[in-house]
């Protein structure tokens, strides 16, 4: 019996084990990877480490256990069959009677197509009749905060989300309700719609950046063809570039700044601010 991490040599699954180990002993942690290079680190620190790939479904037939409390990142790879390799977990799951199947999903008011594959899975793993929580992950603030090369270039803010607004959140955040899910009690068959406490319009951001970095960062809104001809410029593959810029339709209709203080009262503090998610990525 114990908790086991999916992804967890990822960018959310690394905070999650960190978090863990604040929590409960090492031991009683499994972190399941595909490289065993990069969660070398964590078997040093006596984190069980378990080889396994969503896409070669045999290396989960023996990893969970009778009693396990698991979380199931999802995976990253858009352009393969998110589902399927979701499937796979949770039929290993299933078949092990594990005691709790965690899912990161994307909020219920997300109609873009990024949030396609979360809810097939949600039903997966409702249909599985296994113990279930969904923590539906808002927006990161990384997802801005880590691309500020472009933004400092041009000293621009570029989007197609027009005057919407986005209650996002670090990963850190996330991960403390993940982990809050995984080590305490009664979150059984529950959904968790999972965001910031305050919503801020790419205005804002760009003023915030402006007021940091003591440079005029100015906003410019584009229309949804252009954005995407952007990220592509960039080098993301077009269906990809295609998704994330859906995203932007989402939230210029409002669809990301929803608001339910399900992640501060999980995390048991309240998230993260923008500003200082901006302040440590300049930092950095």
């Amino acid at each position: 019996m114990g908790i086991v991490i999916t992804g967890a040599t990822g960018h959310l699954g690394r905070h999650v084990v960190e978090q863990l180990l604040r929590k409960v002993p090492a031991h009683g942690i499994t972190a399941v990877a595909r490289d065993a290079e990069k969660a070398r680190g964590l078997a040093e620190r006596g984190v069980r480490i378990a080889l396994a790939d969503y896409n070669a479904p045999a290396t989960f037939d023996t990893l969970f256990s009778a009693g396990d409390k698991v979380l199931l990142i999802s995976g990253n790879e858009f352009d393969k069959d998110r589902v399927a390799q979701h499937q796979v977990v949770i039929d290993a799951a299933k078949a092990a009677g594990v005691a709790l199947l965690a899912y990161t999903s994307a909020p219920g008011s997300l109609t873009a197509a990024l949030a396609d594959d979360h809810r097939a899975t949600e039903a997966a793993v409702l249909a599985s009749g296994l113990p279930y929580v969904l923590l539906r992950n808002g927006w990161y603030h990384e997802n801005y905060t880590e691309n500020l090369a472009p933004v400092l270039e041009h000293d621009a803010v570029v989007s197609a989300a027009g005057e919407g607004r986005v209650a996002s959140a670090s990963r850190a955040d996330f991960a403390a309700a993940a982990v809050a899910v995984l080590t305490g009690e009664g979150h059984e068959n529950r959904t968790y719609e999972l965001s910031g406490d305050e919503a801020w319009s790419f205005a804002e951001y760009a003023a915030e950046l402006s007021r940091q970095t003591g440079r005029e960062i100015a906003y410019k809104p584009v229309p949804l063809e252009t954005y995407q001809g952007i990220l592509t410029g960039a080098g993301l593959p077009e269906p990809i570039a295609a998704i994330l810029a859906g995203v932007d339709v989402s939230i210029a209709k409002g669809e990301l700044a929803v608001r339910t203080g399900d992640l501060s009262r999980l995390a048991g503090r309240p998230a993260t601010p923008l500003s200082e998610a901006i302040a440590t990525a300049l930092e950095g």
